[in-house]
């Protein structure tokens, strides 16, 4: 048994990527039978991914399986339907499968060591180095998410050791985990950006302003307030003799590549999305192969991509096993629910707030951040609300409800003792989890906040 698994855990991405590609081809072929081959496929793949999934992800898979099945009953539905349940998450699947590519880019390009030689540089204060670490992890984290969290985390550690272990502690869990949740909010590679803008129907350059516009404002807040608050304790870099010499045209040349190829990616993807006239989790994944390999090559990196790249997206296709029970289980969740007569009755207790749009959308923000501090995934709770919230559209604009929902999921990745980012911080910083909640808990209410007077605004 240890054996198959082994063999499987190596494997996966090959199942992965054929299932996927199979979905993405009969999306322009649209051929009945293959649709419900690719419905067994995933099954399948369902059950191979289960035992190599982490505690919390069977728990949650669990739970919405079992409530599916009893939506499944209640409604009539036959076993034969099963494989047509279930495929509707998959374009988030085949976005996750081709992200990390983007990762082995920036990486096989070098940008991480440049863009990371500018946290090293000299600054007199922990507030100017405040304002710059936050800065670099948000323009790390526009490409390689969450990755570049541990490469931020990993340089402030090294260049900190005579800092007084407290306020390093709390330097680190708040300068870059609230630079990765403000460069994710208006990423369109980030999966809770993606999955909303398709769920609502709004373009992503319907969002884009707004998003930017929060993100600004949180990021000049949080610089302001992290600048004072660190500012009065000095500070030298125990690695400022490795880049004094560094012109800062070097270390400001990358962020300014990144930024131009992120808006040419982005330029492709809605091009593309309209060309084709496919939806904008579909478009974002069809354009980043490409597009990777285009870069590598411009760059002269090829060797080094093939080396390094392929190599990461082998790894993290070979470890989606949390994302396929996930999102298999919550389609069929979800696809199961929208069959009964409970799914109408959830939606009119939404509708009973329709006089009430602000509260609504509190409501929604404070849901999402309860769970989060639970330990709920904010993807699985986004699936559920977004399915729930639909009547909604007609009364408060689906644009108000994205931003609201975009923001306050984003929020949890500061705040979620249990979730992936806060836990990583924890093992870095060697702190307790539930105390870097307690230190970004006000930055997570403002930024959620944030969204909802956006969002009020434009209802």
């Amino acid at each position: 048994m240890n054996r198959l698994f082994a063999w499987v855990t190596n494997y996966l991405y090959l199942f992965n990527s054929i299932i996927m590609l199979f979905f993405v081809l009969n999306h322009f072929i649209s051929n009945d039978y293959f649709a419900y081959t690719i419905g067994v496929l995933t099954v399948l793949l369902f059950l191979i991914s289960f035992p190599g999934s982490s505690k919390l992800f069977k728990i949650l898979s669990s739970s919405f399986i079992v409530l599916g099945t009893a939506s499944f009953i209640y409604s009539g539905l036959s076993l034969k339907e099963i494989p047509e349940l279930i495929t509707s998450n998959i374009p988030i699947l085949t976005l996750l499968l081709v992200l990390p590519l983007m990762t082995g880019v920036v990486q096989a390009g070098r940008y991480d060591r440049r863009l990371n030689e500018i946290i090293k540089g000299n600054v007199k204060t922990l507030g100017e180095l405040y304002v710059r670490s936050s800065l670099t992890t948000f323009a790390l984290s526009t490409f390689l998410n969450i990755s570049a969290l541990s490469l931020s985390q990993e340089v402030l550690v090294k260049n900190m050791k005579e800092v007084e272990q407290k306020i390093k502690n709390s330097f680190i869990s708040q300068a870059t985990l609230k630079g990765l949740a403000l460069a994710l909010v208006w990423s369109p590679m980030e999966i809770i950006v993606a999955l909303t803008v398709d769920a609502t129907g709004i373009s992503y350059l319907s969002y884009l302003p707004y998003l930017i516009l929060c993100a600004v404002f949180m990021i000049t807040l949080d610089g302001l307030l992290g600048r004072k608050r660190f500012g009065p304790v000095s500070y030298e870099s125990a690695a400022a003799s490795e880049v004094g010499s560094l012109s800062l045209n070097r270390l400001f040349k990358p962020i300014i590549k990144l930024f131009f190829s992120f808006a040419t990616f982005l330029g492709l993807v809605v091009s593309i999305g309209a060309l084709l006239d496919i939806n904008f989790i579909l478009s974002v994944s069809l354009i980043i192969p490409p597009f990777v390999f285009i870069w590598a090559k411009l760059l002269k990196r090829w060797r080094s991509f093939k080396m390094i790249g392929l190599k990461i997206w082998k790894e993290r296709a070979n470890r989606m096993q949390n994302f396929i029970v996930l999102f298999v289980s919550l389609a069929f969740f979800s696809n199961s629910l929208s069959k009964t007569s409970f799914h109408t009755i959830i939606n009119q207790l939404f509708l009973t707030l329709s006089d009430h749009p602000l509260l609504i959308l509190l409501c929604i923000q404070f849901f999402i951040l309860l769970m989060g501090l639970v330990g709920i995934h904010a993807i699985a709770t986004i699936g559920i609300l977004l399915e729930v919230v639909i009547p909604l559209y007609s009364i408060i604009n689906p644009l108000s409800i994205g931003i609201v929902i975009i923001t306050g999921a984003l929020a949890t990745l500061t705040v979620g003792a249990y979730g992936v980012t806060v836990t990583m911080t924890s093992i870095t910083t060697k702190q307790n989890p539930y105390r870097i909640t307690l230190q970004n808990m006000p930055f997570a209410l403002t930024f959620g906040f944030t969204g909802v007077i956006i969002g009020f605004l434009l209802s």
